[in-house]
């Protein structure tokens, strides 16, 4: 069960029972039950339950500043800042344990190289996931679209969606699953 200060964040920022609030609750939850499963599975990694599901259910905290109507999200950013953004409220909320997790979980990662490379709306630095934490909710993650919330992906399909970013996450994602599967 994820703990007050997440419980408070999310009302914070999503105080209205709304889509948007109902979509961003199931996908984390989704997203949470998911990783915890991995932490289930593999003692030895030596997991935190508690920090990792409070993770993923603040992992997508700042959607609702994007601009991506069609998951009912009408801010101003562009999606892919929906991590830092995230970073940026629970580093205010003075969490900053758990905003690496927001700002580190896009695709299955992004560098500075693919920043710079590609022109991204980000700061030219790497996000990508470096603890075992940031690493399992971005892997699971993965497994599930907000576009989509009802589907859940396998390994192939979630390989596949990232396949068309490049290698370089494709080959993080498949790591992760040859640990986490």
């Amino acid at each position: 069960m994820q703990s007050q200060f997440v419980t408070d964040i999310i009302n914070k920022c999503y105080p209205e029972d709304n889509e948007l609030r109902r979509l961003l609750l199931r996908h984390s939850r989704d997203v949470a039950d998911r990783a915890l499963a991995i932490v289930k599975k593999h003692p030895e990694l030596g997991l935190d339950a508690q920090f990792v599901e409070d993770c993923a259910m603040l992992h997508d905290i700042g959607i609702f500043k994007t601009d991506a109507p069609s998951i009912h999200c009408h801010g101003t950013e562009p999606y892919i800042r929906h991590g830092i953004c995230g970073a940026a409220i629970v580093r205010a909320e003075g969490w900053p344990d758990y905003a690496s997790v927001c700002e580190r979980h896009t695709g299955a990662g992004i560098s500075r190289r693919q920043v710079e490379e590609q022109r991204l709306p980000l700061p030219p630095q790497d996000y990508l996931p470096l603890t075992l934490t940031e690493q399992v909710v971005c892997y699971a993650d993965k497994f599930f679209s907000k576009s989509h919330p009802d589907r859940v992906r396998t390994v192939d399909q979630a390989a596949k969606s990232l396949s068309k970013f490049g290698d370089e996450g494709l080959g993080r994602f498949m790591r992760w699953a040859s640990m986490f599967e």
